[in-house]
């Protein structure tokens, strides 16, 4: 009987929902990833992968972006399968908007989500910049965390051979 109640209580563990990971640029780090999904496993919450695409001034805001959602598929495929092999729900989405954060904010228009783990700047590789970081901690609808790269600067999915299941 004592077997069962724990079953019971794991099964009514504290759920936070989703974990937003936001990305741009065709890349997401390992080590960001690798948090994400803990996070998510350990808060039986659903990883949420969510790749934002710049849409350039002199195109429609609403204009079909096929060269960008290409890059995204696969990304977000191999985001998916790490989490699943986790045994972690995932709810990957494309948000497009004139900067990242202007897509971050049109997601959050729409969504709810218990906490986002977001990838800090390395150099200058491309993807959200320290006044981009600044503007989501001031802003941000839920729990914030800002997690440092590797520094090898390992994108996924081409190390995703280094990714440790755990």
């Amino acid at each position: 009987m004592i077997p069962y109640l724990r079953r019971r209580r794991l099964d009514k563990r504290t759920r936070i929902g989703r974990v937003l990971v936001p990305f741009t640029d065709g890349a997401l780090d390992e080590t960001v990833l690798a948090a994400a999904i803990r996070i998510a496993r350990a808060e039986n919450a659903t990883l949420v992968p969510a790749y934002l695409i710049v849409v350039p001034l002199e195109l429609a805001e609403d204009a079909p972006m096929q060269k960008e959602v290409a890059v995204a598929m696969p990304l977000l495929e191999a985001v998916e399968q790490a989490a699943l092999r986790a045994g972690v729900p995932v709810d990957a989405r494309v948000e497009s908007g004139r900067t990242p954060i202007h897509a971050l904010k049109r997601l959050w228009d729409v969504e709810q989500f218990g906490r986002i783990v977001v990838p800090a700047p390395v150099g200058r590789r491309p993807g959200f910049t320290a006044r981009d970081l600044t503007w989501m901690l001031e802003h941000a609808p839920s729990q914030t965390l800002i997690l440092k790269p590797s520094p090898n600067g390992n994108g996924f999915p081409a190390a995703a051979a280094g990714l440790k299941r755990s």
